[in-house]
C-alpha cells in the first residue's frame, strides 16, 4: 500500500491572512522541501536500508539445504599383536547428510520472507511520524515568523501611543506618569520583538537538525504561514476506518505472517530429521571392501518441540490482544484530535469575524476620543493591549487546529487539503 506522506505538507500550512516578513534576500522553502530534506538524510530511515540487506541474507540462508559431510575414518591402524604395523588396518570413506522431515525448509523460508515484508510498513510508520515531526517543527518557526508582524505593528501601535501621551504631557494637558508609562510599554515591546527574533533562530536550528544542516551558514529562510481555513474533515465513524490503514496497524498483520511462520517452524521439529551415510570400507587384513550405510532417526521429537510450539501459540495470543490495544490507543488519539481540529477551528472563526473586528473599532474610537481630550491614556492602551491579545490569540488558533490536524493525519495516515493561498496574500 503506498503512503503518500508528503500529503502532510496539503493541509499543514499556507499563507493566508497573516503575512510573513519576507524580503527578497531571503530564500523560501516549503514543507514539501523541509521532508524531502529529511527523507534524504535522517538515520532513522536510513538504517532499514542495512536491515533490509541483513533480511534479505537471513532469507538467502533459510533457503539452504543441510550440507552433506565427507568422512574418513582409519581404525586399527596401530596396535599390538596383529594389529601391528596396520596390518589389519580399517579405512572407512563415507558420504553423510541430513534428510530435513516436517517441511523444515519451508518454514524457515516463510518465516524469512515474513521478516522481509514486515520490513516496509515499520519504515512506512517510521516515515510517517518523521514528517509528522518535520511538520511540527516547520510549523512552530511558521508561526514565530507570522507573529512577527503582528508584534512589530503593535510596537508602532505603543510609539503612537507613547508620542501622544508625550505631547499631551507637553501641552500642560496631562500628566507625565502617562507618557512614562506608555514609553515603557514601547520598551517592553522592543524587548518582546527582540526575543521573537531569538525564538525563531532556536526554531530555525531545531528544524535544520532533522536532516543535519548548518544554521550558521546562510540566512534563516521564510517559510509558508498558518493556514487561515480548515478542510473538511471525515465523520468519526468512517475515522475508524481510516485507522485501520495505519502502517503501525497494517505492520501487526505482518507480524502476525511472523508469527505464524514461527508456529510452522516449531510444529516442524515435532518430526525429527532423519542422519544418513552411505560409504566404503576396506578391510587390509582381507583385502576386501565392502559398502557401509547407516540411518540415524533421535526419539521424543514430538515431546521436545512442545515447549517451542506453546510458546508460538502463545505469542500469537498476545499479538491478537497488542494490536487490539494499539487500534483502541489510537482510535482514542483520533478522536481526540478530531475534536481540537473543531475546537479550535470554532474559536478561530470567532475570533475573527466577531471578537477582533470590535476591538479594532474599539481602539480606533479610543485613540480618537483620546485625542480630542475625552479618555484617558490607560484606556487607550488597554484596547490596544486587547487588539493586540486577540490578534496573537487569533494565531494561536489557528496554530493548535493546525497541530491536531497534523496529529489527525499521522494517525490515519490521510490528508485533508485546505485551500492554498499564494505567499503574503490577504484573504
Amino acid at each position: 500500500m503506498p503512503f503518500r506522506l508528503a500529503v502532510l505538507a496539503a493541509g499543514a500550512l499556507a499563507l493566508a491572512a497573516i503575512p510573513c516578513l519576507a524580503t527578497p534576500q531571503r530564500p523560501f522553502l516549503t514543507l514539501a522541501e523541509a521532508q524531502a530534506r529529511v527523507a534524504a538524510d535522517h538515520p532513522d530511515l536510513q538504517r532499514f536500508l542495512p536491515q533490509q540487506d541483513a533480511l534479505a541474507a537471513e532469507a538467502r540462508a533459510a533457503d539452504l539445504v543441510p550440507p552433506l559431510t565427507v568422512r574418513a575414518e582409519l581404525a586399527d591402524f596401530l596396535g599390538s599383536g596383529r594389529l601391528q604395523a596396520g596390518r589389519s588396518a580399517e579405512l572407512t570413506l563415507s558420504l553423510e547428510g541430513l534428510l530435513e522431515r516436517g517441511g523444515k525448509r519451508e518454514a524457515r523460508r516463510a518465516l524469512a520472507a515474513a521478516r522481509l515484508d514486515a520490513l516496509s510498513p515499520r519504515r512506512a510508520a517510521a516515515q510517517l511520524d518523521l514528517f509528522a515531526e518535520t511538520t511540527r517543527r516547520y510549523l512552530e518557526l511558521a508561526a514565530l515568523q507570522a507573529r512577527q508582524p503582528l508584534m512589530a505593528a503593535d510596537l508602532e501601535e505603543r510609539r503612537r501611543i507613547a508620542r501622544a501621551a508625550r505631547q499631551r504631557f507637553l501641552a500642560g494637558a496631562g500628566p507625565e506618569a502617562s507618557a512614562l508609562a506608555a514609553e515603557a510599554e514601547v520598551a517592553r515591546a522592543e524587548a518582546e520583538l527582540a526575543a521573537s527574533a531569538q525564538r525563531q533562530r532556536a526554531a530555525w536550528h531545531r528544524l535544520s537538525l532533522l536532516w543535519g544542516g548548518n544554521t550558521t551558514d546562510g540566512a534563516m529562510p521564510v517559510l509558508e504561514a498558518v493556514p487561515a481555513t480548515r478542510p473538511t474533515l471525515p465523520s468519526l465513524e468512517s475515522l475508524r476506518a481510516e485507522i485501520g490503514r495505519h502502517p503501525s496497524l497494517l505492520a501487526f498483520a505482518d507480524e502476525a505472517r511472523v508469527q505464524d511462520a514461527r508456529h510452522r517452524l516449531a510444529a516442524s521439529s515435532a518430526r525429527a530429521d532423519l542422519a544418513w551415510s552411505l560409504g566404503l570400507r576396506h578391510l587390509r587384513a582381507e583385502g576386501d571392501t565392502g559398502l557401509v550405510a547407516t540411518l540415524s532417526l533421535p526419539l521424543g521429537s514430538p515431546r521436545r518441540a512442545e515447549p517451542a510450539i506453546a510458546e508460538a501459540r502463545a505469542l500469537q495470543a498476545e499479538l491478537v490482544l497488542a494490536r487490539e490495544s494499539a487500534a483502541r490507543a489510537l482510535e482514542a488519539a483520533a478522536t481526540e484530535a478530531w475534536w481540537q481540529v473543531e475546537a479550535q477551528g470554532l474559536r478561530a472563526e470567532r475570533l475573527e469575524g466577531a471578537v477582533l473586528p470590535r476591538l479594532e473599532r474599539a481602539a480606533a474610537g479610543a485613540e480618537r476620543a483620546y485625542r480630542a481630550g475625552a479618555l484617558g491614556y490607560l484606556e487607550w492602551a488597554a484596547l490596544q493591549s486587547e487588539v493586540t491579545a486577540a490578534r496573537l490569540a487569533l494565531l494561536e488558533a489557528r496554530v493548535a487546529l493546525q497541530q491536531a490536524l497534523i496529529e489527525l493525519q499521522r494517525l490515519t495516515a490521510e490528508s485533508w487539503v485546505v485551500p492554498v493561498m499564494a505567499h503574503g496574500e490577504h484573504e
